[in-house]
């Protein structure tokens, strides 16, 4: 999962960050200080680092100076209420890779979280999957189909990529619940009957087949029929 590190001090502002980008589908990591914040970066693989400038023991900028200095290439989203254009160049010019001022819609904070975590370079990872014409951004959560895109819920998601990355595998609903949730396997939940169910309105009935009396699977090739019944055994 990607992990977001929040350095912000304002509770306010940093509940409603990390409740936001939880909600999307990515790990968040909460501090309040500089200090922290070089720890977590140095200690923990984290994704993308929201900077607050006016922290209570360093200021933002000397956090993003003493990262740069270490070496430290994570990306850096400063937010911050200083609005005046030499704020903005000096972040940039220090290392930021991005600015955003207070107050700020949510939306657009979100949508530059996600321009930020592209691959960059020639030796980026691949983090796209393409099956049955569906095309699954890991990095940035974004899903189109046929070219049109999708929005899924977090759980919708990870439950998607739990098919993605075993195409034409059949899993029970206890490998879903495990590998989508990480969940313990409860017979009494139709939670992973529910979200299929989802899965299929936004993607295409004919996606998700069902495997009676196992489980479900992903095609690997466009198709019509829905559901499968195994034949028996001899």
């Amino acid at each position: 999962m990607v992990s977001v590190l929040v350095v912000e001090d304002e509770e306010l502002i940093a509940s409603f960050l990390v409740k936001g980008l939880r909600a999307h589908g990515y790990g968040v990591v909460w501090v309040r200080s500089g200090r922290e914040a070089l720890n977590r970066v140095a200690g923990a693989d984290i994704s993308l680092v929201i900077l607050d400038l006016g922290l209570p023991d360093l200021d933002g900028l000397e956090v993003l100076q003493a990262l740069r200095q270490r070496g430290g290439d994570v990306p850096v989203l400063v937010l911050s209420a200083r609005a005046r254009v030499a704020d903005r160049v000096k972040g940039l010019n220090l290392g930021a890779d991005d600015y955003l001022v207070k107050p700020f819609a949510f939306e657009e904070l979100l949508a530059r979280v996600r321009a930020n975590l592209r691959p960059r370079g020639r030796d980026a990872p691949d983090t796209l999957l393409r099956v049955s014409g569906i095309h699954i951004d890991l990095l940035l959560r974004e899903v189109t189909v046929d070219g049109r895109p999708v929005s899924l819920s977090a759980r919708e998601f990870s439950l998607l990529k739990a098919f993605a990355t075993h195409p034409r595998q059949v899993l029970s609903r206890q490998e879903l619940l495990s590998i989508a949730w990480g969940m313990q396997f409860d017979t009494r939940t139709n939670l992973v009957d529910v979200y299929v169910r989802y899965l299929r309105r936004k993607l295409g009935e004919h996606i998700i087949e069902t495997v009676h009396g196992v489980g479900y699977r992903l095609r690997d090739e466009p198709g019509t029929i829905a559901e499968v019944r195994p034949e028996p055994f001899a």
